[in-house]
């Protein structure tokens, strides 16, 4: 929890603020109990009237600067603890939008969630407590004890009593609620998760017909959750009785024993008013510290949690600077590159190598499984390679600043992510300074304009969070249409063809060929025909490259290609492939 304190830092001056006013309310209410004393002492009893209202008149004054200081202490404490949630809120988002995804897999999504809201309110509560009563509550305490002692030492006795009956029940609460708050937490990451995941796959869920099973592995947990709630709230709410005994009995006691002490001297009747109102103040001081330390150990579990994802190191480095030149040329070379997933004992890819080539379209195809993705996942350093190298534009990428290395990228990922905002905002996601122009011809190469142009508001139509208001196809497009925007070196496409019909798919890859003669292109894809007119095809099994060629050169010779393309096609198209493959090689030796 204290770790998390250095974000008080930038409202340190609110903080004095808030200490000065909290230490001037309580100098001044505390005051009011020795004055009362005093008007019974010296005004009521010997019935001086002068008195009585000279003291009362500066009780009054002490009053509204009590308030007054109140009244400070409480706006500052609740502007900073606010402004201090926020800026962890800010530094979590900031901090897992730049970790890499293997930092990210790490903590589940629902849990992340969890941490940025839930954790953040359960720390933000504390703090403002810490604020207010961590200051008030131990002066209240000390000088109410103190000046207790000096009004009626023959009754401090009382209050050692009355603390220690506190303190002990403090104790005995926090040691039955405290191990349970950790369990709360995953609890509701848990609740998060379960929500979020029925969310996303509601289609499924409906599909399957499977809404009593989601629901009981909702209860379950909902039900587990519910029961450790009441362990706990009937725990915290067992605190209010036995203070109030505490209180009350105490009260009583300094009664019993004040009235005993007044049939000895009459006299004894203000000090035995003060000091009945010292003990009360000593009691409340220590009921305040008491809920601060119940709910402490609750705050200190999600401190520990938001520490968790503050604390992360990347697995990936990044330079503050480029280390070197790039070529103008584009290029990306895999040298002998090995990926292995912490942990894991087989290896995703072994000993890739290949040369993509500017104006040149190089495919990827192979089984499920095979590493495709992950290989080019390794471009722009979603995951690192754990061996070889890896060139972009002729320089390794681990040389590259990261936004000098991504302005370079355009990708396109196999699910295509909309965000919520406008047609025109999600195709210049990636280049903001776009002209209009720029958004028009990239939304016409990825075959988008057409659909566009029928919308309510054209650009400006409203696009829903992740794009559920246009479908599979359109969101795909749209995906094309933002890496084409960007205008980068190299364009990346991870299966991102495989919601367009046969026809989409053809006009677009030709329209693509007008903006790509000086761009770099990597296709991932399932459909043979897809990446049939590529310069290089790379075929992977098992993480390993089974091939390299052009279409007919590896359907003569790669067997794994072979029967990709026979399972896409009929037996007579087969036949026909297999001679125009015949023919091909005879061209080239001829050549």
């Amino acid at each position: 929890m204290f770790k998390l304190f250095r974000f008080l830092k930038p409202y340190w001056w609110q903080v004095i603020i808030l200490v000065a006013a909290t230490g001037l309310q309580v100098w001044t209410t505390l005051r009011l109990p020795a004055l009362m004393a005093h008007i019974i002492n010296d005004g009521i009893v010997p019935g001086n009237t002068d008195y009585i209202w000279q003291t009362g008149l500066m009780m009054v004054g002490l009053a509204i600067v009590s308030a007054a200081a109140s009244l400070i202490s409480s706006f500052f404490s609740a502007r900073v603890g606010t402004s201090y949630a926020r800026d962890i809120r800010a530094a979590i988002f900031t901090k897992v939008i730049n970790l890499n995804i293997l930092d990210v897999k790490d903590f589940s999504t629902a849990s992340l969630l969890t941490r940025t809201t839930n954790d953040v309110n359960q720390v933000q509560t504390v703090t403002i407590m810490i604020l207010s009563m961590m200051v008030r509550a131990p002066l209240f305490c000390i000088i109410s004890i103190i000046m207790a002692i000096q009004t009626a030492p023959d009754m401090s006795w009382i209050i050692l009593v009355g603390a220690a009956a506190i303190l002990g029940t403090v104790i005995l609460i926090m040691s039955l609620v405290v191990p349970k708050f950790k369990i709360f937490q995953g609890l509701i990451d848990k609740i998060t998760l379960l929500t979020r995941e029925n969310l996303t796959g509601l289609r499924v869920v409906r599909a399957f017909n499977n809404e009593k099973v989601e629901k009981k592995k909702f209860t379950s947990t909902n039900d587990k959750l519910t029961k450790l709630l009441i362990f706990i709230d009937r725990i915290i709410e067992l605190q209010n009785p036995l203070i109030n005994i505490i209180f009350n009995g105490t009260t009583l006691l300094c009664s019993w024993i004040g009235i005993s002490l007044l049939t000895k001297d009459f006299a004894y009747l203000g000090n035995m008013t003060a000091f009945a109102q010292y003990v009360t103040h000593v009691m409340i001081s220590f009921l305040m510290m008491s809920i601060l330390f119940v709910m402490l150990p609750r705050a200190n579990v999600s401190a520990h949690r938001i520490n968790d994802v503050l604390g992360k190191k990347s697995k990936i480095n990044w330079l503050d600077k480029t280390k070197g030149i790039p070529s103008k040329d584009a290029s990306v070379e895999f040298k002998n590159v090995d990926f292995a997933y912490p942990d894991a004992e087989e290896k995703v890819l072994d000993n890739i190598s290949f040369k993509a080539e500017a104006g040149k379209t190089t495919a990827f195809i192979g089984s499920t499984g095979s590493g495709k993705s992950t290989l080019i996942n390794l471009v722009p350093r979603f995951y690192e390679a754990t061996g070889g190298e890896i060139l972009v534009n002729g320089l390794p990428v681990k040389d590259y600043e990261k936004n000098d290395l991504m302005k370079r990228i355009g990708f396109v990922p196999q699910r295509g992510m909309l965000f919520a905002g406008s047609v025109k905002s999600n195709i210049k996601f990636g280049a903001p300074n776009a002209s209009d122009e720029q958004m028009h011809k990239a939304a016409r190469i990825a075959q988008a304009e057409n659909f566009i142009e029928k919308l309510p508001e054209k650009y400006n139509s409203h696009i829903a969070q992740g794009g559920t208001n246009v479908s599979g196809g359109q969101k795909q497009r749209l995906s094309i249409a933002r890496a084409i925007c960007k205008n980068p070196d190299i364009f990346i496409f991870d299966d991102a063809f495989s919601a367009l019909d046969m026809k989409t798919d053809a006009k677009l890859r030709t329209a693509l060929k007008e903006i790509t003669a000086n761009a770099v292109v990597l296709i991932v894809a399932q459909r043979v025909s897809t990446i049939k007119d590529a310069e290089q095809i790379v075929v992977l099994d098992n993480g390993r490259v089974v091939g390299k060629g052009k279409h007919y050169e590896l359907l003569k010779d790669c067997k794994i290609y072979q029967e990709i393309v026979k399972s896409q096609l009929s037996d007579k198209e087969y036949s026909s492939e297999l001679k125009l493959a015949a023919k091909y090689r005879k061209e080239v030796e001829h050549a």
